[in-house]
């Protein structure tokens, strides 16, 4: 496995490569969801370049990017362990020449969901992921559907730009209890951790959104969203903790029998799931 930090000699090395090329873009302190993208890259793929960088553009919480986990060295041993070929962990001034002046935007939907409770968070997030796939230039690039607004919006700006990558999505990983597997996971205490898995289990209730809303905020969970959209649930809480606050986002195929409160919302370019 090779690691490049340098821009200038990954770009050099990618011009050799061959074969069909598969992407995993991570922010680092992998786990088992990220370990299933790169699986399945490395099962379909000649080979699979992962990066690992934690993109300061997409945090508009200063305390959040503080506090989220660097484990550079650990992610490097599973990389290595599940066969990937190549890591790149660009610095700041490398991947921003520019100093954040050119991004790519939505218009629409980064706006609804965790757009409206994280202004210019998926402004960073396309931003960076345009960047990486312009460096890699994948033939595959895989993303999880834990993070379904993320990757409906990242499918919406490849097609948009014509770029040549196919988006992956990949289902979501979960604990037993099912929790679905974050990063961020890592920053629950252990009571946080006891309440977390109520979330998951909330949102598959067959209630209306407000009467799940209502459920959470009476389980102990700060609510930011919970809204049904063209046959997906999505949601997102803050569990507030002794030492600080986590922010969980998951979502699920709705129920049958549940109602939005919007019902004429859908997802640009969305599939049914």
């Amino acid at each position: 496995m090779k690691v490049y930090e340098s821009l200038d000699d990954w770009r050099a090395a990618r011009r050799a490569l061959s074969g069909r090329i598969g992407f995993v873009p991570t922010m680092g302190a992998l786990h088992r969801g990220h370990a299933s993208l790169i699986e399945r890259s490395v099962a379909e793929c000649d080979v699979t370049v992962l990066s690992i960088y934690l993109n300061p553009t997409q945090f508009n919480n200063p305390d959040d990017l503080a506090h989220y986990p660097r484990t550079l060295e650990a992610d490097l041993d599973m990389a290595r362990e599940l066969g990937v070929d190549v890591v790149v962990t660009p610095t700041y001034d490398a991947l921003y020449p520019d100093g954040y002046r050119y991004r790519v935007e939505e218009g629409e939907f980064s706006g609804e969901l965790c757009g409206a409770h994280r202004p210019g968070h998926f402004t960073g997030v396309l931003t960076v992921v345009m960047k990486l796939l312009n460096l890699v230039r994948p033939d595959r690039a895989y993303f999880g559907e834990k993070d379904y607004q993320q990757f409906e919006l990242i499918r919406g700006m490849a097609d948009a730009f014509f770029l040549d990558a196919e988006i992956v999505p990949c289902r979501t990983v979960r604990e037993a209890d099912g929790l679905a597997l974050s990063s961020r996971n890592a920053l629950l205490d252990a009571e946080g951790r006891r309440l977390a898995p109520r979330f998951h289990c909330l949102l598959r209730s067959p209630e209306s959104d407000a009467a799940v809303r209502e459920r959470l905020a009476r389980a102990g969970f700060e609510v930011d969203y919970v809204e049904t959209r063209h046959g997906r649930r999505f949601g997102a809480v803050t569990v507030h903790g002794r030492t600080r606050d986590v922010r969980l986002i998951d979502n699920v195929p709705a129920p049958a029998t549940a109602r939005s409160d919007d019902a004429a919302g859908v997802l640009p370019g969305a599939v049914n799931a």
